[in-house]
């Protein structure tokens, strides 16, 4: 009894594809840019920094305008997130 088994070849090449996140964590400080900075900053900030910026400060005890910027925005996020423990490596 004869049995023709086929082989699959697989070809590796160098060419990779471009994704966005990662399976495990990177450290990078120059992918990261101030928020004043940015050339949309001085933007009103948007609904989903409106709304996760309302909760953070709620968690907080504290009350911050409504009238801010993307920039600070953002940065009243990275703060807030480190006073209630909800930032990275925290």
């Amino acid at each position: 009894m004869s049995e023709n088994i086929e082989s699959e070849t697989t070809t590796t090449t160098s060419e990779t594809t471009e994704t966005l996140g990662s399976s495990e964590p990177v450290a990078n400080p120059s992918l990261e840019k101030d928020p004043s900075d940015w050339t949309t900053g001085d933007e009103p900030m948007t609904d989903s920094q409106r709304s996760y910026l309302d909760t953070l400060a709620r968690e907080a005890g504290e009350e911050i305008t409504a009238d801010l910027t993307k920039a600070e925005a953002s940065e009243h996020i990275d703060r807030l997130q480190q006073k209630t423990g909800r930032g990275q490596g925290s």
